[in-house]
């Protein structure tokens, strides 16, 4: 199989929800978009109109602001778990100022990690394992064409970095605006990004 296919990856992260919104980390609950989550959904398929993508095969997490992302863009997607948002643990629903100020530290999730509370939570390890496995499993679709994951986050960046040959770690550098597009492709036959939260 050649690194050098025709097909992109394009991450496509869902629309804005309340938490987003606060800035409240938002893992495994299933929080609704918002009307602006919805309209920036729908302009999200219409940039991918625009970019002239026409995917040979469209991913979800299975979380509900995923799933509606992709229907209201037009697209018709099949549900991959391994997408769904990294488990935030106790961290779920508070913002990164909240618990640098409960902590006292500069706290880092993709450093320090996260505690137990009524799930278990994920370490980047888990997380960077279980997202991984998406380029890996479209790697043969982007023989055929462009492949389009809607996801969330962190578990939209992450698969960026495996894509890239890089550190799961690189995703604290990489910004992913809800609603936004990222596209990766090959430069001859090194793995780049063609664009990023466009």
């Amino acid at each position: 199989m050649s690194d050098t296919s025709p097909g992109r990856l394009v991450l496509l992260r869902h629309g804005e929800t309340q938490w987003s919104r606060e800035g409240r980390h938002t893992g495994i609950t299933d929080v609704p978009l918002t009307d602006v989550g919805r309209s920036r959904a729908r302009a999200g398929g219409q940039r991918l109109t625009e970019l002239a993508i026409d995917p040979v095969l469209v991913l979800s997490s299975d979380l509900r602001r995923a799933r509606d992302t992709a229907e209201i863009a037009g697209l018709t997607a099949r549900v991959d778990p391994d997408l769904r948002e990294w488990d935030y643990g106790a961290y779920e629903g508070r913002s990164t100022a909240d618990i640098r100020q409960e902590s006292g530290t500069d706290w880092d999730v993709f450093r320090d990690g996260v505690v137990p509370g009524t799930t278990p939570g994920e370490t980047v390890e888990e997380v960077a394992a279980r997202a991984s496995r998406v380029p890996a499993r479209v790697r043969p679709p982007t023989e055929r064409g462009d492949v389009v994951p809607v996801g969330h986050g962190h578990t939209s960046r992450i698969p960026a970095t495996v894509w890239l040959r890089t550190s799961p770690r690189l995703a604290a550098q990489l910004t992913l605006d809800p609603a936004r597009l990222s596209v990766l492709g090959h430069h001859r036959e090194d793995p780049c990004i063609v664009s990023w939260n466009c």
